[in-house]
Formats: C-alpha cells, structure tokens, sequence
C-alpha cells in the first residue's frame, strides 16, 4: 500500500500516455515511409489484387520503419541473452 494514493495515478499516466505516443508514432511511420528500391514507385501504384468494396491490394515495398524495429528487436534480444548469460549483467 502507497502512503499517497496519487502516485497510482500518476504511475498510470506515465505508463499509459508513453504507450499510446509510441502507438500513434509507429502507426505514422509505417503510413508514411518505405524502403526505396529500384521499381518502388511502379510497384505503389500497380494494383494486383481486386476485393469487393472497392479494396484494392498492392505489392508495395516493405516500411522502413518496420524494418528498423525488427532489427533492433533482435539485436536487443541477441545482447540480453549474451550480457545475462555469459556475464551475469542485470539490466
């Protein structure tokens, strides 16, 4: 039990409004940014796929954004398991 019942408060806003920052951040990132390659921009606007409702699908390139989250998602992994197990490092 806390001696102030405010700091629940404020440990709920501070967990919960980063979260929701990083939601709307990956969410403009992935919307606006692509890796470029040669054939991109012919590969945005040609439709390969038709579904009902007007939906229309796109072999369009893979977000950087997206790209770089997954890396650092492994690398990251790659190095906790290296500093826990063989150093014995609590991060």
């Amino acid at each position: 039990m806390r001696i102030f019942d405010v700091l629940n408060i404020q440990h709920f806003v501070l967990y919960l409004f980063p979260a929701l920052a990083f939601v709307f951040l990956f969410a403009a990132a992935l919307g606006y940014r692509a890796t470029r390659r040669k054939g991109s921009a012919e590969r945005m606007q040609r439709i390969i796929e038709e579904y009902p409702g007007g939906i229309q699908g796109r072999n369009a390139p893979f977000p950087l954004f997206l790209t770089l989250t997954i890396a650092g998602t492994i690398l990251w992994s790659l190095l906790y398991i290296i500093l826990i197990g063989v150093l014995g490092v609590r991060i």
